[in-house]
């Protein structure tokens, strides 16, 4: 048997889309830049704080992000929470979406899908050639 899975209604998906560009930039100054640049770190930290603020709000009185079904909303946004040490952040500061983030935690489907990739675990360390791929400065090995 498989979940229904909602599209987002229109309007909620702006809500939530600065997530994974501002996280991804987090965890690049934070965790794998060589060089750290703290206006870069402050500020991507910062932006992340914020974000986590808008869907802490949004989850206020709401089962999932759109609304009372799951919607694809809530899969777009769940890799950017669960991480959320990556970036600064402590999800006891956002109660509405820590309560959020446990409720698609326990989902089967998620739970058999992080089970499979084991994601906490491989957090590999950056080496000289891929830190050079990543900074645009190598070709792709």
């Amino acid at each position: 048997m498989h979940a229904v899975v909602s599209p987002a209604p229109n309007g909620c998906s702006g809500r939530v889309s600065g997530l994974g560009p501002k996280a991804g930039q987090s965890e690049h100054f934070n965790l794998h830049a060589a060089e750290k640049i703290s206006y870069a770190i402050d500020r991507y930290t910062r932006e992340t704080t914020r974000l986590y603020g808008v869907l802490n709000r949004r989850l206020d009185g709401r089962e999932y992000i759109c609304g009372e079904e799951y919607s694809i909303a809530d899969i777009a946004c769940y890799p950017w929470i669960v991480s959320y040490a990556k970036y600064s952040q402590k999800l006891e500061d956002f109660p509405h979406l820590q309560r959020w983030s446990e409720t698609i935690r326990a989902r089967p489907a998620t739970a058999r899908a992080y089970a499979q990739g084991d994601f906490r675990k491989r957090q590999a360390q950056l080496g000289d050639v891929e830190r050079k791929v990543l900074f645009g400065q190598g070709k792709p090995v």
